[in-house]
Order: C-alpha cells, then structure tokens, then sequence
C-alpha cells in the first residue's frame, strides 16, 4: 500500500486591497439605467451623484450630503453609493422606504455582499434582491466590475424574502 502525502498548496495571492484610496465614483452605464427605467420607471432623482456621473437631470451632490437631507417620497430614487461605506446608505433606505407614497421606490446599485452586517440588518427582508447578470462594465472602464453586483429595491411594503437574478441584458 502506498501512502500518498499532501503537498502544501502556496497560498494564492489575493489582489492588493486600497481601503479608503479605491476609486468610488464610478458612472452607472447607460445601458444599465434603461434596463431599469424599462422595468421600474423613469428615474426621478439620483441620490448620490455628480454633474459628471448623474443618471438624471435631478441629483444630489456630496456637497449637499444626501445622509443628512431629507428624500423625496415619491418617484423612482436611484442610488449607486460610494463602496467603501454602504451600511449608511441601505439604512436610510430601509428607514425611508415606510415614508414612501405607494408605487415609488428606492433602487440600489451595490455589490453582492450577503454575509455582511449591513445586508443582514437593512436589506434582508427589507428589500427585493437583485443580483444582476451580467457584470456591470461600469463608464469609462474596459472591463466589468469584478464582484457580483444587487440592485436593491425598496418599497413602501415588502412581504417576504425575495431574491431573483435579473438578466438585465
């Protein structure tokens, strides 16, 4: 009988990680946002924009601090928000989509990170999910983002737990 012994695997070396330095204003692609105004409406207001990457002709600015403002309840409210620090962004949603008038919404564009503690507390029974295929190549970038992305939905009344992948293309 011949007794194999394990070699020790390398380890894999993981990309270099830039906390705080990752670029976090990337421009939702054209292509994405008439997906989603063909399936929810016509975008009323971008929550976290810039003149240069706004989905629509009414946005607010990091001047402005959309944290700290109040949100419109009506109409179809779009946010990609800055990466590095998404529990503040789903948690307004969560907390603002009982103040909604009904048929509005509230949809988010962020990675697919479901064993977080922001998923857990303000996304999980709280939204509709929607992990999207295919990857997002955000403007201005040759390739696709390299996580899986969601787009959240949030609405004045969510029953249940729901999570559908969109084929958005």
């Amino acid at each position: 009988m011949t007794i194999k012994q394990k070699t020790k695997a390398r380890p894999r070396r993981m990309p270099q990680q830039k906390p705080g330095r990752s670029k976090q204003d990337y421009a939702t692609p054209d292509d994405f946002i008439r997906a989603i105004e063909k399936r929810f409406g016509k975008i009323t207001i971008d929550l976290a924009a810039s003149e240069k990457n706004a989905v629509c002709r009414r946005y607010i600015d990091k001047k402005t601090d959309s944290l700290k403002r109040p949100w419109p309840t009506r109409g179809i409210l779009y946010l990609n928000p800055p990466y590095r620090r998404i529990a503040p962004w789903v948690k307004k949603c969560s907390e603002h989509r009982i103040k909604m008038e009904y048929g509005s919404k509230i949809l988010v564009l962020v990675p697919a990170s479901i064993a977080t503690t922001w998923f857990e507390k303000y996304v999980l029974r709280k939204a509709l999910i929607k992990p999207l295929q295919p990857r997002i190549t955000f403007k201005r970038q040759k390739n696709p983002y390299p996580k899986d992305l969601m787009l959240l939905v949030y609405e004045p009344i969510i029953c249940g737990f729901f999570i559908v992948i969109w084929k958005w293309k």
